[in-house]
């Protein structure tokens, strides 16, 4: 396992930089740049990327990302990213008293014993937490090398030079003496730190809190609130005691209203939730502008103009620099090691010219059938274009069911219209004999545990009455946590 922490950052005196955050087709970026003790905002944006990183060419992502740097009149080359905390594999282990050589290639073994997957697939770094009492506790994080690669050959095809792969949580948070509970709110879900002792202690993406429905954003509170209360009570006595406030970060919206059902929801922890809407001046270490947006992009730039080391860094090692320094300081047995290496090199350099000609011999078999799987292809595309109207889920089905089994038989409460929008709202209008009677069908309804936001629009006449309601259908049940 390498822990990339020892490896000497590199820019550390850069006085301009990017900073980046990537967060499921999400981009943001900001430009800053260092004057003496302050920093300045000189370009930011925020943009929604059309192609996936990790599946399209470098070179059209990368292309992409020029043209929003363009828009954005940003110039500067150098940068730092935040990975996506979807994408980190973390693992935790109690470190014994050990010598480091020791703490290392034990921490090596709980790392390919906890991961689930091969460990040479991923890049990996540890932080380690001095907590009181307890002794010392690691947290080994893992990201994948081929995610990795990807973005940051789209990076360097976009004209960028990435300087450091990291998460944005830990920039928010930086790890202090002190224990701290961050939450940061993404595209898709939430991500929850808590640092003490140094370093990070826990760190996990909560999936299932975020609903992205078309652009609308929707919270499940719930969802954090029982896996807020499930992770504080892992935790060792000697943090948790120590364990004072609740930062959040993310959407000025979306973190008030999280703010608002989280001290609803864990009053009894007595700790206070604090909506984090801009940095204290000295925050990094260096002046920050008042209206700097709080961001992970920005965090992670003003980290390194500040001279930070980052918690986490998964910036692949360059072996270039790596025989440099063998070139210039090997002697005697490195000198040999340095061969054995240069030999190990060469290996490579043969095992991707073999994966080259196969790659080539693939895509001349490609080149014959390319004409017929274009055709195919059409033919798919002609055929979801003009395919049944009706959803294969049978959801519209499964609406009209629920609606028949609530509707009594005796036919006091009949329906005229239904009307379904969206697959998942639905309208109904229709007439019934008495208030009770048509209350007695709501109640069936929302009994039913797949409605939701059950509404009565309108009410005419008396006997027999004119109504309208409408409710929402949702997949699973609406009271499943």
């Amino acid at each position: 396992m390498i822990d990339l922490k020892r490896i000497t950052s590199r820019g550390a005196n850069a006085t301009s930089l990017i900073g980046l955050a990537l967060e499921g087709s999400r981009l943001e970026g900001v430009w800053l740049k260092r004057s003496g003790d302050a920093l300045q905002v000189a370009g930011s944006f925020a943009v929604t990327l059309t192609l996936d990183p990790l599946t399209a060419a470098p070179e059209l992502v990368g292309r992409e990302i020029r043209n929003h740097l363009d828009a954005a009149e940003i110039r500067e080359r150098r940068c730092v990213v935040a990975l996506p905390l979807k994408w980190a594999l973390a693992g935790h282990a109690k470190v014994p008293q050990l010598a480091d050589a020791d703490a290392t290639s034990f921490l090596q073994l709980e790392a390919e014993r906890s991961f689930p997957c091969d460990v040479a697939t991923l890049i990996t770094a540890t932080s380690r937490c001095k907590l009181a009492g307890d002794g010392e506790q690691a947290t080994f994080v893992g990201m994948p090398r081929g995610h990795v690669a990807a973005l940051e050959a789209a990076l360097r095809a976009a004209g960028l030079k990435p300087e450091s792969f990291s998460l944005g949580i830990t920039a928010l948070q930086p790890p202090g003496a002190d224990t701290a509970l961050a939450l940061t709110i993404g595209e898709s879900h939430v991500g929850l730190q808590i640092s003490s002792g140094g370093g990070v202690l826990v760190l996990r993406a909560l999936e299932g809190a975020v609903e992205n429905t078309g652009g609308r954003v929707t919270l499940h509170t719930d969802v954090i609130a029982r896996e807020l209360r499930i992770t504080l009570g892992q935790l060792p006595d000697a943090a948790r005691s120590s364990l004072r406030s609740l930062r959040v970060f993310g959407p000025r919206e979306l973190a008030q209203e999280l703010e608002t059902e989280l001290q609803r929801r864990i009053s009894a922890l007595n700790l206070p939730v604090d909506v984090v809407t801009r940095f204290d001046a000295k925050e990094f270490g260096v002046s920050v502008p008042m209206d700097a947006p709080v961001s992970a992009a920005f965090s992670l730039a003003a980290e390194k103009l500040a001279g930070r080391a980052a918690a986490f860094d998964f910036l692949p090692p360059k072996i270039s620099q790596w025989q440099q320094m063998m070139s210039r300081h090997g002697t005697g047995k490195l000198r040999k090691v340095g061969l054995v290496a240069a030999s190990v090199v060469g290996l490579v350099v043969v095992a991707f010219l073999v994966q080259q000609i196969i790659l080539w011999r693939y895509q001349s078999r490609w080149a014959d059938m390319k004409t017929q799987v274009t055709d195919l292809e059409a033919t798919q595309a002609q055929i979801k274009q003009y395919r049944p109207w009706f959803d294969e889920s049978a959801r519209s089905l499964s609406i009209l069911r629920q609606l028949t089994l609530s509707f009594p038989e005796d036919g006091v409460v009949t329906a005229k219209t239904i009307e379904i929008r969206e697959a998942n709202v639905v309208t109904c209008t229709g007439t019934a004999k008495d208030m009770k009677s048509l209350l007695a069908v709501q109640k069936k309804l929302f009994a039913s545990g797949n409605v939701a936001d059950l509404k009565l629009n309108r009410i005419q006449g008396k006997s027999p009455m004119q109504f309208t309601f409408d409710f929402r259908w949702v997949e699973g049940g609406s009271h499943a946590n």
